[in-house]
């Protein structure tokens, strides 16, 4: 499809190039048949229509009028010659240039129209149809773009007020729950532990959500410098699960790895364990029963490419959306687990900035997301 386009283009780019040699040409031509027309008036009439006037303007006699033309015009003849041959050339010229000029503005006008936000199409000449063709390209694709990024804002907004809004909850909670604690001194100790309890669950579901907070207004990877280095890859799951512990738990899951104790991965340690957190946690809140998580690991020569294996499927059509910023599948919002959408976005981001890829599939009752990184 590529090659085709660049014949398009070269073919295009041969017709302008003989229309504006075409046009140069005759240009010249017209300009050496004025000369030749010029040489042979004033020889004749022309000469006598001349001479005519010198005498009616001079008030002389035709022998003293034909001397002045002679001394005049004929021995300059060749300097008159060039000076109208300028002349006509500069003029033709001068119309070459316009005609070829307003292709410049054509293509002005056709840039300008890509800042605009409508659904006009930008028309060029025939002969600018490969540009036309790519201007309307670019015109769609910032369209597109641009839209994205409006829902994307939108999406982050709206997430902004619904976590302002589900702060105030077991904020007040918290506060309340401390209240009495602080103010019932004779409490029994049973009610002391359970508004203890119910007040620390509180505490770290706010947690949760200033977190949320900060992975939102923190979503910036494109200037991140990446610090590579080969990294223990088992060690690194091993701290992973650790730190997951309590959402397994609360959960009845465990996370099953499949890697040898020499696995290693190329890249940020830093920023690559923040993926595969990212992943899991994905995987502990969506897996639809209590199947172990499977984390796999294989190496070729090229690239490393390590699975997350967990029960529950993704619709076909939601397969590239989750890797969306901002993207929720819970859409209704559920406030005891939804997090940010955020997760996979940035998984997604920090495995680009790798140069690898992330893409999950989903068949038989269970996800996998399969991550490759160049060794």
């Amino acid at each position: 499809m590529k090659h085709k386009r660049h014949l398009f283009s070269g073919k295009v780019y041969r017709t302008l190039i003989s229309k504006l040699f075409l046009r140069t040409m005759t240009v010249f031509g017209v300009t050496a048949v004025v000369v030749l027309i010029l040489r042979s008036a004033l020889r004749g009439k022309l000469a006598d229509g001349i001479i005519a006037l010198i005498g009616a303007i001079g008030h002389v006699d035709a022998f003293r009028a034909d001397y002045i033309y002679q001394w005049y015009f004929r021995s300059n003849q060749e300097f008159i010659i060039f000076f109208v041959i300028v002349i006509i050339f500069l003029v033709f010229f001068w119309m070459l240039l316009t005609w070829f000029t307003k292709y410049f503005d054509q293509m002005i006008d056709g840039v300008d129209k890509l800042a605009r936000e409508t659904d006009d199409e930008i028309v060029l000449s025939p002969e600018l149809k490969f540009m036309e063709s790519k201007l309307n390209a670019v015109k769609r694709t910032l369209a597109e773009r641009t839209e994205t990024a409006r829902e994307a804002e939108q999406r982050k907004n709206d997430l902004v007020v619904y976590l302002a809004h589900d702060i105030k909850t077991p904020l007040t909670s918290v506060v309340g729950y401390l209240s009495l604690l602080d103010e019932t001194a004779d409490l029994p100790a049973e009610a002391r532990e359970k508004y203890t309890r119910i007040a620390l669950e509180k505490a770290n579901r706010l947690e949760g959500l200033i977190n949320e907070f900060f992975e939102i207004t923190r979503y910036n990877l494109q200037s991140v410098p990446l610090n590579r280095e080969r990294v223990d890859f088992y060690y690194m799951m091993a701290q992973i699960t650790d730190e997951l512990y309590p959402q397994l738990t609360a959960r009845g899951q465990e996370i099953k790895p499949e890697i040898p104790e020499d696995a290693t991965v190329y890249g940020d340690a830093e920023k690559l364990a923040r993926v595969f957190n990212n992943i899991l946690k994905n995987a502990i809140m969506y897996s639809a029963g209590s199947e172990p998580i499977l984390v796999s690991y294989r190496r070729t020569p090229e690239q490393t490419v390590i699975s997350f294996r967990n029960e529950g499927t993704i619709p076909r059509n939601e397969l590239e959306t989750i890797f969306e910023k901002f993207y929720r599948r819970d859409a209704a919002r559920s406030t005891a687990s939804g997090g940010a959408g955020l997760g996979l976005a940035i998984a997604k981001d920090i495995v680009t900035l790798h140069g690898g890829t992330i893409k999950a599939e989903s068949a038989d009752g269970h996800t996998v997301f399969l991550v490759a990184l160049p060794n």
